[in-house]
């Protein structure tokens, strides 16, 4: 992983520094780079069951017409994207594979990093997605040098901006999506009583000129089924009673809102 701290250098199946610290490379191709003091719990990120259900709605399709939107405007960026990327909390890789598709296509040698604070995620990516390089870190601490970096995508996830700015060369690109104010409402209708609208944010990022911001919104129409690996994949469900989910799997249709906000940001 060139991105890499420059101390840290391929070891066959380890990364190792002049230091002789070494960081394994694990069967499935991901590195760990989270140091135990910076895990708040034994296993961080987003648990198993959340981690199923989003794969199983992702790879149905719902939300292709986002996904291809994030790289439409990926494509469109003048000058070209950049050899390097990064996207934090990737999850299992459904967002990093197409970017790496996508960059691929405008430049053969680009590279494309894949990094999530969960194991699990980042184990079943890197099995399914042997062109991105992953690792398990934190989006606090960015385990990548100065200005290495053509561009972040950072799709829901937290963020610490000054991070983002020591990482991204002066020039380089940030991509950002934020739930819109009526995202998943009719799902929300199911679990509270009253029903507040999502916040806009992201009004300015600290060392960053906006370039482009727009929105996207389009209905879902699901099973009942799909209804719930909606819900299980996102923070609803922690608030969600059993008979909410009985209820939702019962459903003959569920028809559903989407609405994101992408955004892009220059590295000033």
């Amino acid at each position: 992983m060139s991105a890499l701290p420059p101390a840290l250098a391929l070891h066959s199946t380890c990364y190792r520094c002049a230091g002789q610290h070494s960081f394994d490379l694990a069967k499935e191709g991901y590195v760990n780079l989270l140091p135990v003091q910076f895990k708040h719990s034994k296993d961080p990120g987003d648990a198993p069951m959340m981690m199923a259900a989003r794969r199983a709605f992702l790879d149905a399709g719902h939300y292709q017409p986002q996904r291809d939107s994030i790289m439409a405007s990926i494509a469109a960026l003048t000058p070209e994207p950049g050899l390097r990327w990064l996207d934090i909390g990737c999850g299992e890789g459904y967002y990093t594979a197409a970017l790496a598709k996508e960059l691929s296509c405008h430049q053969p040698q680009a590279e494309v990093y894949g990094m999530d604070i969960a194991k699990n995620a980042v184990r079943s990516a890197a099995k399914r997605y042997r062109q991105v390089r992953f690792c398990v870190a934190s989006s606090q601490r960015l385990p990548f040098v100065d200005a290495s970096l053509d561009g972040i995508m950072r799709i829901y996830a937290p963020s610490n901006p000054a991070e983002l700015r020591r990482t991204l060369r002066p020039g380089g690109v940030l991509l950002t999506v934020t739930p819109g104010p009526r995202h998943l409402y009719q799902l929300k209708a199911l679990i509270y009583r009253d029903v507040q609208l999502h916040e806009p944010k992201e009004d300015a990022v600290a060392g960053f000129a906006p370039l482009q911001d727009h929105s996207l919104c389009y209905p879902l129409r699901l099973t009942g089924e799909e209804g719930v690996a909606l819900l299980r994949m996102t923070p609803f469900a922690w608030r969600a009673t059993p008979q909410v989910l009985e209820r939702l799997a019962a459903m003959a249709q569920f028809d559903c809102e989407t609405d994101f906000t992408v955004r892009l940001w220059r590295r000033a």
